[in-house]
């Protein structure tokens, strides 16, 4: 009989879980037998990605869309602003906007690779189920942008039958808009129901937030003061700043700061440029200022950095 902290499980709950495991040992199965290397890899169903990594990983920031993540195999850990997030098998995330986070691979190995599966939120099916899904009882969510949960029988069910339609393609056409409706179902119906149907709404301080982030993510090159930025989305400065810091766990010039030297980074290393040439590009305009931060918000000088990155095998971006 299954036991947690010493204790037996009731046979419900047993059982529960030895069927939540066996769904995750298919899911993790399906995975790898559709990556070929370690990644992310595109799959015939829209929206779905598929994620493989053999080895840990050195901290890596990204910007994470609107979408679910489920870690099947492996574990992994995510950073934004101050709030840290742990990923184990069977947990999924949850991110309602555009987000600038930094992920590592903490747990796996090549007989055992970290997997994972992403599935990017479609506005308009969400947009549509939630007109037709109640709301949730009880208090609303906080408003952060992201949360890691346990994964429900039902919702790695869905998972696993959306996955399933890769080793069916004739009914994937059919099918597979039905498995992703129910998957995004299961999340409006469970506990970040009120969080999800954040990316759907137009009306409230969640909303102009996230017209807050639009706008930095178009303009974080230019300069801006917290008075602009509220004027464009129709808050006052202070309220901003307190419900801008509620969803994304940063302040404003804190989240722009981030786009910079993510952009910076990847400028640095795809288009092989210097670090004074991608200062000036991305809105900084003073160099060394930029080499303080960079160093500051990754752990290197802009030059050595680059140059470890070149020399890591393995993946950078996975987490």
């Amino acid at each position: 009989m299954l036991q947690n902290c010493g204790f037996a499980l009731p046979p419900s709950r047993a059982r529960a879980m030895v069927r939540s495991m066996e769904t995750l040992t298919e899911i993790a199965t399906i995975i790898a037998r559709h990556v070929s290397k370690d990644g992310f890899q595109t799959t015939p169903i829209e929206r779905v990605w598929l994620v493989q990594s053999s080895t840990v990983t050195m901290p890596m920031p990204n910007v994470y869309r609107p979408q679910l993540c489920l870690v099947v195999q492996g574990q992994k850990q995510v950073t934004l602003g101050d709030r840290v997030f742990r990923y184990a098998p069977g947990r999924y995330g949850v991110v309602t906007y555009d987000l600038p986070v930094t992920g590592q691979v903490v747990e796996a190995t090549p007989d055992k690779p970290y997997l994972c599966l992403v599935l990017d939120f479609d506005p308009v099916m969400l947009g549509e189920l939630t007109l037709r899904v109640p709301p949730p009882p009880g208090a609303p969510s906080p408003p952060i942008g992201k949360t890691v949960s346990d994964a429900g029988a039902d919702l790695l069910d869905a998972a696993l039958r959306l996955l399933r339609l890769l080793d069916d393609p004739a009914a994937l056409p059919v099918l597979g808009p039905l498995a992703e409706q129910e998957i995004l179902y299961r999340l409006l119906a469970g506990p970040d129901g009120a969080r999800m149907r954040h990316i759907t709404s137009s009306q409230g301080r969640v909303a102009q937030v996230g017209r807050a982030i639009a706008w930095i993510r178009q303009n974080f090159r230019e300069r801006f003061s917290i008075e602009r930025l509220a004027a464009e989305v129709g808050m006052s400065p202070s309220s901003l700043h307190e419900h801008f810091r509620a969803v994304t766990a940063m302040t404003p010039l804190q989240f722009q700061k981030q786009l910079r030297l993510q952009d910076a980074r990847s400028l640095m290393l795809v288009q092989d440029i210097d670090a004074t040439t991608a200062a000036f590009h991305v809105g900084y305009e003073s160099p060394s200022q930029f080499s303080r931060e960079y160093r500051r918000h990754f752990g290197e000088p802009p030059a050595r950095d680059i140059a470890r990155l070149r020399a890591s095998p393995g993946l950078a971006a996975v987490a």
